[in-house]
């Protein structure tokens, strides 16, 4: 009686999970729908289209894909490999939905007309630039604000979950199986992390919810977005905020057992990621590990290379080809960091580099 108690519960579990997972991407996907019409097509009317260096996008393994990540999401979960996101614990709160996408709406009509004038160069002309690298002073996505604004950093989260129709949480949580397994055997509450370019803090909330006691260091280039992270994670304790570059940070040598960068690498500029690269292997202990959570590159799934090709023609990624095409295994290798494990999900994929012990 009580195995057959707990495959019903099981049952229940899998299937709130299914409910609401599929609302979400319902949500998300009236609203990609949505900007995606407002945006148009890649070329303007009379323009010459796009020289392809791929093939045709296999459209049945992309629905293939996106489904699979969350059947992994769930095993996960029910594995204990890490719990169900808060945001699936707790009802949603109608008056927030109804704030986001009422922002994200109006915001789309914005964006639409910046890609149309090619307007990617706003936050320039308004931003300190003694205060940030030139290469982070653009519109990316060509965004309303850059990163700069506490405006940009109260949409963000629903521009990426639009971005995906609702696969990005599932996709960053394919991080934490393997932050389980670089903590094995340590003291969770002796143990050191920095989230390399926290952004709002999202991905640091499952971190923490999943490890609460894990002394985590939250750093952002962003004062707006640091310190949307700061009010996100309010009720977190053990947890250092701090504004600065990524390839400087000021902080000790060999100060962490585990750095996580999240979506970052593809914004950089190719000389800048060197640089990123050598600041995390001078932060990490010996034997420390980086998770690095990124988009596919060309190759890992070769059905989908004309979708990844095509992504910064139609927002403001300027580094984002050449990401696509960047040998990680040899940048991180260059500076001491052995490839350990890989995973892709979706339209993401996570790398595992290890710290070389000398």
């Amino acid at each position: 009686m009580a195995a057959l108690s707990t495959v019903i519960a099981n049952g229940a579990k899998r299937a709130a999970y299914g409910a609401a997972q599929a609302a979400r991407v319902l949500w998300y996907t009236g609203h990609y729908a949505y900007g995606r019409r407002k945006m148009g097509p890649l070329t303007e009317p009379g323009a010459a289209p796009y020289a392809e260096e791929f093939g045709s996008l296999d459209r049945q393994r992309l629905k293939d894909s996106f489904r699979e990540l969350f059947r992994r999401d769930w095993k996960n979960i029910e594995a204990g490999l890490y719990k169900l996101p808060v945001d699936l614990r707790q009802p949603p709160s109608f008056a927030k939905l109804w704030k986001q996408s009422r922002d994200y709406l109006r915001d789309a009509d914005k964006v639409a007309r910046r890609k149309a004038s090619r307007g990617h160069s706003e936050v320039y002309s308004m931003a300190d630039k003694e205060k940030f690298p030139r290469y982070y002073l653009q519109n990316f996505h060509y965004q309303t604000d850059g990163w700069l604004s506490d405006s940009s950093a109260d949409r963000y989260d629903m521009q990426v979950e639009t971005l995906f129709t609702g696969a990005a949480g599932p996709m960053r949580r394919q991080a934490l199986p393997f932050i389980r397994k670089a903590l094995e055997g340590k003291d969770a509450g002796a143990a050191t992390l920095l989230d390399m370019g926290c952004g709002t803090g999202r991905f640091l909330g499952e971190v923490k919810d999943n490890w609460p006691q894990l002394d985590v260091t939250a750093l952002d280039l962003s004062p707006a977005y640091l310190g949307k992270a700061r009010a996100a994670l309010g009720r977190w304790k053990n947890i250092t905020y701090l504004q600065a570059n990524a390839e400087e940070t000021g902080l000790p040598d060999g100060s962490f057992d585990v750095i996580t960068a999240v979506y970052l690498f593809h914004e950089l500029p190719p000389e800048v990621r060197e640089r990123v690269a050598s600041e995390i292997a001078r932060l990490l202990k010996p034997g420390g590990t980086l998770v690095q959570a990124d988009t596919i590159q060309y190759g890992d799934e070769p059905g989908f290379d004309i979708l990844l090709e095509n992504f910064p023609r139609g927002f403001h990624e300027p580094y984002y080809d050449s990401y696509c095409r960047e040998d990680l295994d040899a940048l991180f290798a260059d500076e001491g960091l052995a490839k350990a494990d890989q995973t892709v999900a979706f339209l993401s994929k996570v790398s595992i580099f290890v710290k070389q012990q000398r």
